[in-house]
């Protein structure tokens, strides 16, 4: 499992043969690498994990956008990831492809980028890249995943006067989600919505 590999000092060489190998054997790396990102980060940023999955973000195989869109995601739940993920410029590709033609490239990167958003050079980096308006359209898709991703991720930029004064033309969008067959989406849409409202 995860332990194992990186017991075995396994994450640099994986980091290394991204960049090389063959499609498929790309794919299950960045599955293996996402399990163990999840326990533990360093060695990975230590690597170049983040300047290699911003390349493959750009990878012309879906299932290699999504995946390094996922890995980004487990390594952004770590601080010192956020961090990484600002330094290397990897939010505005991000933003790039909450546009992507495939719903679950846009749903992963939407997730990486609702981690990375934490911090606030990452809100300065998403809202420069123009981040609003393709997450606003995110809330309107049909997937609950997709939806609370979006709503999550547009809640940080709200904290940003510039979000929040471009959000409040736009409450009716969290409106409609109150009713929200997902529940997950309700309670996101009602946060977004206070954060919206709320005077300094």
């Amino acid at each position: 499992g995860a332990g194992g590999v990186l017991r075995a000092g396994l994450i640099p060489p994986l980091v290394l043969k991204l960049k090389t190998e063959l499609d498929e054997i790309q794919e299950l790396i960045l599955g293996t690498l996402s399990n163990c990102l999840r326990v533990e980060v360093s060695e990975a940023l230590a690597a170049g994990a983040v300047a290699v999955l911003k390349e493959k973000l750009l990878h012309p195989s879906t299932a290699i956008r999504s995946k390094a869109a996922w890995v980004l995601l487990e390594i952004s739940s770590h601080a010192e990831g956020k961090t990484a993920v600002c330094k290397e410029e990897v939010i505005p590709v991000l933003v790039r492809l909450l546009e992507d033609t495939q719903p679950e490239v846009q749903v992963n990167s939407a997730g990486a980028l609702m981690f990375a958003l934490v911090t606030p050079q990452g809100r300065s980096s998403a809202m420069g890249a123009g981040a609003i308006q393709p997450l606003q359209t995110l809330v309107a898709e049909e997937t609950s995943k997709a939806r609370l991703n979006a709503i999550k991720t547009l809640t940080l930029l709200a904290e940003l006067p510039e979000g929040r004064r471009t959000l409040l033309d736009h409450r009716e969008t969290f409106q409609r989600c109150l009713d929200d067959p997902s529940e997950a989406v309700q309670r996101a849409a009602e946060i977004a919505i206070t954060v919206i409202d709320w005077k300094p």
